[in-house]
């Protein structure tokens, strides 16, 4: 245990996209997959929606991974697993509404008491959301959101309009990720939950790759622990070493050992260059 500075690190994003159906989550999903890697090839789709990811092929070569009924918390975690073992550098999940009906489906058919039989449930949608909060990838997952209609007054006559109410996903999901958008039927997006503070204050629009590269930037600021090894590593005297030791040692208290094994490297091959030791 010890304790250090608060300091802003190199992060993956992890956002959602809600809204109802015709709302635009998937190609919205993938123009941000687009900013924020660049590359599609390094962009892969868990589709659980009928292999409704195809419909947007004319955007890129992205890779998909279709899953089927039952869509259990398990088959995502499969999914997300092989993902990274392809070296995918961003996932979309769409959607996560099917994992949560899924899991309520499994609750509504168990026997005995029903608020005790969430002990056996709550631990699988953990399990699959501590997947997705510890992935190497950038993660965005879509959210199908429950419809209602309401009455809107378009041109003097009121005609009914579809509009999005809650999540399909457990209660307070929304606390798990960085970033919610929420997406309405004519495919305008607010911000519903922003750490970022880049879109919280911002008025409607519509997602586009620039989008997904505003978020890259903020996410590539801070320090990372990759680089600071690498920095290590390219040492050459004491003094830098000693210099990465200050600057580092409190946020990384892990580098110690590094350090130490790269100053006992510069010490051998300057005692090595005098000719002391062969």
């Amino acid at each position: 245990m010890n304790i250090h500075k608060a300091e802003r690190q190199q992060a993956k994003i992890k956002m959602a996209l809600q809204g109802p159906a015709g709302s635009g989550k998937t190609y919205s999903s993938l123009l941000l997959a687009k900013g924020l890697v660049g590359d599609f090839n390094k962009v892969c789709v868990i589709d659980t929606e009928n292999g409704s990811s195809n419909l947007y092929a004319h955007l890129g070569t992205y890779n998909i991974i279709a899953i089927s009924s039952p869509y259990t918390p398990e088959k995502y975690i499969q999914a997300i697993e092989l993902a990274e073992s392809e070296g995918m550098e961003l996932i979309i999940i769409d959607s996560l509404s099917h994992g949560w009906e899924n899991l309520l489906e499994f609750h509504g058919g168990m026997a005995g008491n029903s608020f005790s039989n969430w002990s056996k449930v709550t631990p699988r949608q953990n399990a699959l959301f501590n997947k997705i909060l510890n992935s190497p990838a950038h993660i965005i997952g879509t959210l199908r959101v429950k419809q209602d209609y309401v009455l809107a007054d378009k041109n003097g006559k009121l005609v009914p309009e579809k509009i999005g109410l809650k999540a399909i996903q457990r209660d307070g999901v929304d606390y798990e990720f960085t970033i919610v958008f929420d997406i309405d039927i004519k495919h305008h997006a607010t911000c519903s939950k922003d750490r970022t503070e880049l879109f919280s204050h911002k008025a409607e629009f519509m997602i586009t790759e620039e989008t997904g590269r505003i978020i890259l930037n903020w996410c590539q600021q801070g320090n990372n622990l990759e680089k600071v090894h690498q920095s290590i590593s390219d040492a050459k005297s004491i003094p830098e070493l000693m210099t990465i030791y200050q600057q580092n040692i409190e946020q990384y208290p892990e580098l110690l050992n590094s350090i130490s094994e790269k100053k006992n490297q510069i010490s051998h091959f300057k005692f090595s260059e005098n000719g002391n030791l062969g």
